[in-house]
């Protein structure tokens, strides 16, 4: 079963305390915490990936633009202030600050 990250919602709007909870993928997120009973929002963290790490090997494994299409990745370079321009995968070629990405734009790309 995977391990969500939530964190408190404090009424200041600073980050409250996060804690883990196990839970099964289809059980509905929590809206409380299991102790305190404060209001809680579950957050996104980033993914634990096993296996051996190297700075080096991740940075070779990211500039492997045909590896990372093959893989179904998208990759972004910054190409200025607010801009991003897509080197491979699905998606806009163009990311900018003043035109940013809608979830519309993703739908039918998987």
């Amino acid at each position: 079963m995977p391990t969500y990250v939530y964190e408190v919602i404090r009424e200041d709007g600073e980050p409250g305390e996060q804690f883990e909870v196990v839970q099964g993928i289809k059980d509905p997120p929590l809206t409380e915490h299991p102790e305190t009973g404060e209001p809680v929002q579950r957050i996104i963290s980033q993914v634990f990936m096993g296996g051996s790490w190297s700075e080096d090997s991740m940075s070779k494994s990211a500039r492997d633009e045909k590896k990372l299409d093959r893989l179904g990745f998208t990759k972004y370079v910054k190409a200025g202030d607010g801009v991003y321009e897509k080197r491979t995968g699905k998606g806009p070629d163009l990311i900018t600050r003043d035109n940013p990405i809608k979830g519309s734009d993703l739908k039918g790309l998987d």
